[in-house]
């Protein structure tokens, strides 16, 4: 379990450095088409490694449509939503949309998996979304009027909050890193027609061949991408959707980091405060409170 959460708080800190890498990104190619490209060589990778390790398989028939689901809802929708939401909303906006992932999955959980949570880990979840919320507000003017930007936003973090739940009632003898690849590589395909069809320019992919933004692309699709989601998603099968989403809450403290080193922007105090709430609400919402405090009463006995 240690391992598992060691691996995600890797994780954490890569997407957040990402959010960088695809800020310089997006300002030189249209997002939807460097997204498909993206996922597309992130697929590909992790089918690579997949085979390296000597767990690569064809899926069954009644295996291809599962991944098929959540390919839609986890790749498809999730990216492309999130795509369009980030050009017509604000990056508070969408700070606060998002940090709701957590809390949404918990009551998808509850609803959908019969999860019970505790009235502590609740806590957990509640303290860190105040954190995403007094991170996301800081020197920000408050909210501005709910758009149709906010929207996609929010059905980009529904529709992967969703898919968590999906991946967690997998058939547990298809493993999740291989789900990985193959939800990559078929989504890819899906967010490749949309860009066609909105977007239409695939000769701006030529700018990926520069030296800059060559490495930035690589890092994000294998690293981010490829390496992200494979360990992400062997997370939730092993230890819930529930459990692996409250780190998403650590995105916000790296992508702060990231901003402030790689793109010059300034850490004030109400980041300061809002991070010591979701590191609190991390501990406390991942079970780590209640495993401490049941170890200490085994000792007690």
């Amino acid at each position: 379990m240690a391992r598992i959460y060691t691996l995600l708080f890797f994780v954490m800190a890569v997407w957040g450095f990402n959010l960088s890498a695809l800020v310089v990104l997006v300002n030189s190619i249209e997002p939807i088409t460097l997204t498909a490209a993206r996922i597309f060589l992130a697929g590909i990778a992790v089918l690579v490694i997949t085979k390296l390790l000597g767990i690569f398989r064809l899926p069954t028939k009644n295996e291809w449509k599962t991944i098929l689901i959540i390919t839609i809802f986890n790749v498809a929708f999730h990216h492309t939503f999130l795509a369009l939401g980030l050009t017509r909303t604000s990056g508070v906006n969408a700070g606060i949309i998002l940090g709701a992932a957590p809390l949404v999955t918990m009551v998808l959980s509850i609803i959908i998996l019969r999860d019970r949570i505790s009235r502590l880990r609740a806590l957990g979840f509640l303290l860190g979304f105040i954190g995403i919320l007094t991170t996301s507000l800081a020197g920000a003017e408050g909210l501005e009027a709910v758009s149709i930007g906010d929207l996609m936003i929010f059905l980009s973090m529904f529709m992967q909050a969703f898919s968590f739940i999906l991946i967690s009632k997998l058939n547990p003898t298809f493993d999740p890193r291989l789900l990985t690849g193959y939800m990559l590589l078929v989504g890819s395909v899906f967010i490749f027609i949309i860009s066609c069809i909105l977007e239409g320019d695939l000769t701006q992919l030529t700018q990926l061949f520069t030296w800059k933004l060559g490495s930035i692309f690589l890092f994000s699709a294998i690293i981010a991408t490829a390496f992200g989601h494979m360990i992400y998603n062997f997370a939730i099968k092993n230890v819930g959707p529930t459990e692996t989403t409250i780190f998403v809450n650590l995105n916000t403290l790296f992508a702060l980091l990231g901003a402030s080193l790689f793109l010059g922007e300034p850490i004030m105090k109400n980041h300061y405060i809002g991070l010591v709430f979701i590191l609190v609400g991390v501990f406390i919402g991942s079970g780590t409170v209640e495993y401490l405090i049941r170890k200490r009463r085994l000792k007690s006995r």
